[in-house]
């Protein structure tokens, strides 16, 4: 696995945070075509709202929000629709009338997200009905989110961490909460925090885009090249083209020395140096530039990864493995980093710790199939089979021609065959084994492990 490249990162846009922090999903969603399966109300709602027919949409949202008018998601969704129809102005004034007759706290979120989805001159009114909310169920972290996305979306940064930090303290295995707080605390100087808040994310299961959003976010709070003198620029970019492309080591040695010469303290330099020198087995030189790189930013995951990049190839795998907890400390989405530490925790039998490597890492990487094999293996290993199965089984399913993992799903039922107690759980496992291992023999005749596997579970 080659190490990634330092390279220029691009800037966090606006646009990408605040698509991803907006009115949210209904709870229990489900995607799918009516032709696939009868859809329930909820869903059917979803649908007309993401086809952008808010017209149908309404009456499903107003029946399921008079049957449990507390059910914030189709609160939600009511408001969603109410705006998407061109009623913005009208349901303010409905929610305004119901509050005045008996105030509820619903009322006042559903019409905080009203305010907020006006133009930038109804902050005030929306932070209004969001505290109100607050001070009516202090208990509900949904509030407190949608109080301090307000403040966030209007650059109040300071003002958005008391919301966010309670926001994430009632609902710490949500993972959307942590992102616009990782942001606030980054735009309040507080790198350290954010990157705290980062690992969280990484840990709650995020989604697919909210991976995207927190690698946008490190990419921000970890940029190597910011600040960068612009008179060293020139050299920095035929240093880096001598690396990456022309894959000429030796002339960007020349380069990167040369910037050093006049500045240096610039730790991306002395990194990229390292970079170049481990390319030419100077192994001595490029642990002498990582570590020069690490003192002078001790905070740059990246840094430490090279440098356990470099112990492993030399067989330290303890002084590997500290590294790359380093990395992933300073920088949680560092994919390279933490599949190097599940494998070196594997390698040690320390399964708990590898567990959670390669669960991170199929978070981070849903589609990839080399962290799902792995903690299949750690699951396998632990006696969790159910696990173990959910996991090959999900590359089975997207992949049936992997006869890797076809072939792995047949010895783990073969496993779980001769561990059962009960005689039934024994012929079901059976069963599978042989379908499995069948299947891999039809495609791999000469498959001497299946067809050894199979033979052992006809025998029982």
């Amino acid at each position: 696995m080659k190490p990634p490249a330092l390279r220029r990162s691009s800037p966090l846009h606006r646009s990408i945070l605040a698509a991803a922090l907006g009115w949210g999903l209904l709870a229990g969603c489900q995607h799918g075509s009516a032709s696939e399966r009868a859809l329930g109300p909820r869903d059917q709602a979803r649908v007309y709202l993401e086809q952008n027919q808010p017209a149908r949409a309404l009456p499903l949202l107003e029946e399921l929000h008079a049957k449990a008018p507390e059910d914030l998601d189709v609160a939600r969704a009511l408001t969603e629709a109410q705006v998407k129809a061109g009623r913005t102005d009208a349901w303010v004034a409905e929610l305004q009338r119901r509050n005045a007759q008996a105030e509820r706290p619903v009322n006042h979120y559903m019409l905080g997200l009203a305010w907020f989805s006006r133009a930038s001159d109804a902050g005030a009114p929306a932070l209004a009905a969001f505290e109100r909310a607050i001070a009516l169920v202090p208990s509900e972290p949904e509030f407190h989110y949608r109080l301090g996305i307000a403040h966030l979306e209007s650059e109040q940064y300071a003002a958005a961490l008391g919301p966010l930090r309670r926001a994430a303290e009632l609902a710490p295995e949500r993972a959307a909460v942590r992102l616009p707080l990782a942001k606030a605390l980054h735009r309040t100087g507080d790198s350290p925090g954010a990157v705290a808040a980062l690992s969280a994310v990484v840990r709650a299961a995020p989604t697919p885009s909210e991976v995207a959003i927190a690698r946008a976010l490190m990419d921000q709070l970890a940029d190597p090249f910011a600040g960068f003198p612009k008179a060293a620029e020139g050299k920095l970019e035929e240093g880096l083209r001598f690396l990456h492309e022309l894959d000429v080591p030796q002339q960007a040695i020349l380069a990167f020395e040369e910037i050093l010469h006049d500045y240096p303290d610039l730790a991306v330099v002395h990194a990229l140096l390292g970079l170049a020198y481990q390319r030419l087995d100077d192994a001595g030189r490029a642990v002498d530039e990582f570590k020069q790189a690490i003192e002078l930013a001790p905070r740059d995951g990246k840094n430490h990864f090279y440098l356990g990049e470099l112990y492993l190839s030399r067989q330290r795998a303890d002084a590997a493995r500290e590294s790359f907890a380093k990395a992933v400390t300073f920088n949680p989405l560092l994919d390279d980093a933490w599949f190097r530490l599940g494998e070196l925790h594997l390698e040690k039998r320390e399964l708990a710790a590898a567990r959670e490597a390669f669960r991170i890492l199929t978070w981070l990487q849903p589609d990839a199939v080399p962290p799902r094999g792995k903690l299949a293996l750690v699951y396998q290993l632990e006696g969790d089979f159910p696990a173990a199965e959910r996991e090959l089984r999900h590359v089975v399913e997207k992949d049936p021609e992997n006869m890797e993992f076809t072939l792995r799903l047949g010895l783990l039922f073969a496993e779980r065959s001769q561990r059962a107690r009960r005689a039934e759980e024994r012929r079901a496992a059976s069963e599978e084994a042989r379908k499995w291992l069948l299947k891999v023999l039809e495609e791999q005749p000469d498959n001497a492990l299946a067809s050894r596997a199979l033979q052992q579970v006809k025998a029982q």
